[in-house]
């Protein structure tokens, strides 16, 4: 499986090592281009390569890791995802840590709209860069990542890929009442950092 990262920021590295580790072709992109990433790349060693933010959307699965207010303008410029499996672990944050007004709606029902017909679930959005880079997998245990979704093939795809990088994945349902508990800040679940026993 390839997968396609966009934004390389604290998120972005911490979940393309995990990926690159366990044996994923993942391809890194940022909005500087791909020279920019050529040191990254390197660093995550693996099956690893900087590329364009249009080649890494044309992967098997995209990680779309960018601000909340550089978003929509991402989305703008991407190619169709229609029918492909996007992960979200945006927040809706503005500069500032001032939360986003976004009418009712969760983060990810935004962004799914940002992205028509993709088959978005959200995860990788309530715990701190630090312990997103860790290993995940504990003493008689892994880490836990809580993910929500309305399409039961891409959480079947996500969940398939935690296992495979040694955390625990955890279903809370559709993005409206799973990206509800999700939500960072504010959320049940935000900074919730549980090992689940092997």
């Amino acid at each position: 499986m390839k997968i396609g990262i966009i934004g390389t920021g604290g998120i972005g590295q911490a979940f393309a090592s995990h990926v690159a580790r366990a044996g994923y072709e993942v391809l890194i992109s940022n909005s500087r281009g791909p020279e920019s990433l050529q040191a990254v790349a390197q660093q995550l060693g693996g099956n690893t390569r900087a590329v364009t933010t249009a080649e890494a959307a044309g992967a098997d699965v995209l990680f779309l890791s960018v601000p909340w207010n550089k978003l929509a303008e991402v989305a703008g410029t991407l190619p169709s995802l229609a029918g492909r499996v996007v992960i979200d672990p945006t927040n809706a944050i503005l500069p500032g840590f001032k939360p986003a007004d976004l009418g009712g709606k969760t983060s990810s029902e935004v962004v799914a709209e940002l992205l028509p017909g993709a088959k978005l679930v959200k995860a990788f959005n309530t715990l701190p860069v630090a312990i997103l880079q860790a290993d995940p997998r504990e003493v008689g245990g892994s880490r836990v990542i809580f993910y929500s979704g309305n399409d039961s093939e891409a959480k079947h795809t996500l969940q398939e890929l935690l296992t495979k990088t040694g955390f625990a994945g955890i279903d809370l349902g559709n993005l409206a009442s799973g990206g509800k508990m999700q939500t960072f800040p504010g959320g049940p679940l935000a900074t919730l950092n549980l090992i689940k026993k092997n």
